[in-house]
């Protein structure tokens, strides 16, 4: 009988294994690993060696960073997951369902400022200043600069 040695999520790579395997610069590791996304054990020498999880952690980064989620919310989400072992499934529906949450709510305002713009763009005017419907004789302006209208996005509040 032949034994197979399959990869186990503690076996240990060196940096240039996960470099090549996750396509992340080394220096982006070595900065996610300074935010405490992922953590390494290392080497009399002080050489890295990374856990063959923290690949998983990695790919999580990269897709958040994708759909625009700050690297300071993957850390606190990050904080609740096994530094020492792979993530339950649990762990990572957990964390999934947060950011879909936050997600869906991101999409619901970018669908309402879509349809505002439409309406704006529909009435023909060229200038908020002299606007007869959104803004006469330029009131909003007497507020300070910037968009007076928009509510502030979720995450700019609190």
């Amino acid at each position: 009988m032949v034994e197979i040695n399959r990869p186990k999520p503690t076996d240990l790579l060196t940096i240039g294994e996960v470099v090549r395997r996750t396509g992340v610069s080394a220096s982006a590791l070595h900065f996610y690993e300074r935010k405490g996304l992922i953590h390494t054990q290392r080497t009399p020498g002080g050489t890295r060696l990374y856990p063959r999880h923290m690949e998983r952690r990695i790919a999580i980064i990269q897709v958040a960073k994708r759909l625009g989620i700050p690297l300071s919310e993957v850390a606190d989400q990050f904080e609740s997951l096994p530094r020492d072992r792979m993530p339950s499934l649990r762990d990572w529906n957990r964390l999934n369902e947060h950011w879909r949450a936050k997600l869906t709510a991101r999409q619901r305002e970018l669908e309402r400022l879509q349809s505002e713009m439409s309406q704006c763009i529909g009435c023909g005017c060229v200038s908020l200043s002299v606007c007869l419907v959104m803004n006469p004789g330029d009131i909003l302006g007497r507020d300070g600069q910037g968009a007076r209208r928009l509510p502030p996005f979720a995450e700019d509040e609190g």
